[in-house]
């Protein structure tokens, strides 16, 4: 498969992205076949890390690198006129800085009535938080993320993974796609925005529709179901399983398969309320089986009886899982100076035109003057800009 035949391949996106939720936006496109500028100041050679980090080079491949100071007056000049041949700009900046640099949305527009600004900020554009500064675990403090997170009485707990700055990213990322879907009818391009603050909030979903809808604030419930029982973490001979048996049907298959079917009889567990009342307890009794034998035989048993559940892994666990390996969640790809080397892939499958892991991250401003050449500049202009110190 050629790059020109990738879902998104006839688009061009402008990358000013930095940090996380930016770039897991940008990634999205990238991924699906988008040509991407990652636009860098000269010598800040990466964050995350560092370039040669895993967390760097797992963010940014599949695009091409050029060195930009849009502060001096000829960056931004080279910059504006990429916008006119591009079709998105993505940036995570403050609200106020792109205003500063000149490349708000309205500048951009006076130049390309067709583009699409996505921005990511830490609690949106405007409001009284706008120029704080946005961090994910700030965002999942906020937005109710660690008060449902940990155990019963614990105490608030992060999340182990930064879940508002990824979910800020697919969220805008998504926002642009309907923007360009959104253009083939009006031709006019958009200014798109999420943030850290609200996607932290939607991504608690039934959580947050708790107290929406039921003004009930939803407590720590460890790893319980916080509504559904038995659903949740039991102990085995050899590690843990997780089990998930919600509703009359599917506790009776769990009964069958684990030999105690006179907990069907137990007035305790009779209905959802009932065994959600009586979580511990019920906890208690599955816990005293599930621990006679290996978490391998009980995932074999319970799946053969139709009773969802996995074993709990560690990540070396999780990518040598065979179900984990046919569906190429580890990516490979050839970097010039690491080697060969795995990414993490997309969870998402086109059966006819499926992302590519095309290229590695590339080396900061390997693609400059080839960018340049291709907007006109010779190279004796660009060996004059880069003297200037403006790439």
């Amino acid at each position: 498969m050629t790059d020109t035949s990738l879902p998104l391949s006839r688009f061009k996106v402008l990358d000013l992205t930095r940090a996380r939720s930016g770039p897991t936006c940008v990634r999205q496109l990238a991924d699906w076949g988008a040509d991407v500028i990652k636009i860098e100041a000269p010598g800040a050679d990466g964050d995350n890390g560092g370039r040669n980090s895993s967390d760097f080079q797992n963010l940014h491949r599949n695009k091409r690198s050029m060195t930009l100071n849009l502060k001096a007056p000829e960056g931004r000049e080279i910059f504006l006129k990429l916008v006119e041949t591009a079709d998105v700009v993505v940036e995570n900046y403050r609200p106020k800085v792109k205003d500063r640099l000149g490349i708000d949305y309205r500048s951009l527009r006076s130049v390309n009535s067709a583009i699409v600004l996505g921005s990511i900020s830490g609690f949106g554009q405007d409001g009284p938080y706008a120029d704080r500064p946005g961090y994910d675990q700030v965002a999942q403090g906020m937005g109710g993320l660690m008060s449902v997170t940990g155990l019963p009485g614990q105490g608030p707990v992060r999340a182990g993974t930064a879940i508002a700055d990824i979910t800020a990213g697919l969220y805008c990322a998504m926002g642009i796609m309907a923007a360009l879907l959104e253009r083939e009818v009006s031709g006019e391009g958009q200014w798109v925005d999420s943030s850290l603050l609200a996607a932290q909030i939607a991504v608690m979903d039934f959580q947050a529709a708790r107290w929406t809808v039921d003004r009930e604030v939803a407590p720590q419930a460890g790893n319980d179901h916080p509504l559904y029982m038995p659903t949740g973490m039991f102990e085995t001979s050899d590690g843990c399983i997780n089990i998930a048996a919600s509703g009359d049907e599917m506790f009776a298959r769990l009964c069958k398969a684990l030999g105690t079917e006179e907990l069907l009889d137990d007035p305790r567990f009779s209905d959802g309320p009932a065994r959600g009342r009586n979580r511990s307890a019920l906890s208690e009794a599955i816990g005293a089986v599930t621990g006679t034998g290996t978490t391998a035989e009980w995932v074999d048993r319970l799946n053969g009886h139709g009773v969802p559940s996995g074993p709990v892994y560690s990540l070396d666990g999780t990518f040598a899982d065979p179900q984990v390996r046919h569906i190429g969640m580890a990516a490979p790809v050839d970097h010039p100076t690491r080697g060969s080397m795995e990414l993490v892939g997309q969870p998402v499958r086109f059966h006819r035109t499926p992302w590519q892991l095309r290229n590695a991250c590339p080396e900061m401003g390997e693609h400059t003057d080839a960018i340049l050449a291709d907007l006109g500049y010779s190279e004796g202009e660009i060996d004059t800009l880069r003297e200037r110190k403006v790439l």
